[in-house]
């Protein structure tokens, strides 16, 4: 008689935690508790921890929280919280004829957008200068397609790692993606997030991308109100048009809803005062798009992605 030996599951390595308030995991600093969030020790700690889960717990996997608003009520489920976690970051090689030579970069998705940059200018490679610009993780970066200054992360990306509900890991090219502004959406079905990439670079001269870096962040300082917690743009810019000259048009600037405001530096954003909830900023984002619509007849589309219940 055969009998089929259990295989016991890897311990889980990673941290759990119970009723996690994830106004300290978004940037605007709002947001009610996670059911359970999840810190994984690492990539295979993440595949296990995964494999772990009932098939329909909701899941939502968090970097820096740059680009999300999580409701008063808090969020069902899991959350997997990636910054600090998936933080590998190597050169990666192709073969030049029988020589490798220095392709790009390999980044897992908790690694930090600007430390990309800075990596990549440390390697004298040229191209990733763009992404000292974007205050979230790579993961977030390669699921909305985050760009600034003419130049958008998956213009770099030569494959992507994945992982599903089960804990598979796949290589995946961009060809397998529909690709445009502010999204990268995987053409087959099925639940996937990115937990790494390789991004390709040329080779250039470190201190003359520094110097660019800080030109761009001397920019970013001038025109954004980085002084109070936001969460970057909040509405895509409609075709030829830019959503900051929308809503100054409509005479938007410094409207408040409690303690969440129309950024008076640059319209495009929403800071948290200081006693703003996240029913004040999403009735905010709300009460932005219905007045543009009524004065220009333009729908703005939320870059911000909303999870949660509310309160």
């Amino acid at each position: 008689m055969n009998l089929a030996l259990a295989v016991a599951p890897a311990p889980l390595r990673g941290v759990m935690l119970n009723n996690e308030p994830m106004s300290k995991h978004t940037s605007w600093r709002v947001g009610g508790k996670a059911e359970y969030a999840y810190i994984p020790a690492d990539l295979a700690d993440l595949t296990n921890f995964m494999e772990s889960l009932p098939h329909d717990e909701p899941v939502h996997f968090v970097g820096l929280g740059s680009n999300l608003l999580v409701r008063d009520g808090g969020v069902r489920g899991t959350v997997i919280l990636l910054h600090g976690a998936l933080n590998q970051i190597s050169p990666w090689h192709e073969k030049d004829g029988e020589q490798p030579v220095v392709a790009g970069i390999y980044a897992e998705a908790g690694v930090a957008s600007p430390k990309v940059a800075r990596y990549a200018a440390l390697n004298d490679l040229q191209g990733a200068e763009f992404l000292a610009g974007i205050p979230g993780t790579m993961g977030g970066a390669l699921a909305m397609n985050a760009g600034c200054y003419g130049a958008e992360t998956w213009g770099r990306v030569a494959e992507v790692l994945t992982i599903d509900r089960f804990g598979q890991l796949r290589r995946r090219t961009p060809k397998e993606y529909v690709i445009g502004y502010r999204h990268a959406t995987l053409k087959e079905s099925g639940e996937e997030w990115f937990v790494a990439a390789w991004l390709r670079f040329s080779k250039g001269d470190g201190q003359a991308s520094r110097e660019k870096m800080r030109e761009l962040l001397e920019k970013r300082v001038a025109s954004q109100p980085l002084s109070q917690p936001n969460a970057g743009s909040v509405f895509r810019n409609p075709p030829g048009d830019h959503a900051a000259r929308l809503i100054e048009a409509t005479g938007l600037k410094g409207m408040r809803l409690g303690g969440a405001e129309v950024s008076q530096k640059h319209a495009n954003f929403i800071v948290n005062t200081g006693t703003a909830t996240a029913g004040d900023i999403e009735a905010l984002i709300t009460k932005v798009q219905d007045r543009v619509m009524e004065k220009h007849g333009v729908a703005l589309v939320r870059e911000v992605r909303i999870i949660g219940e509310t309160a």
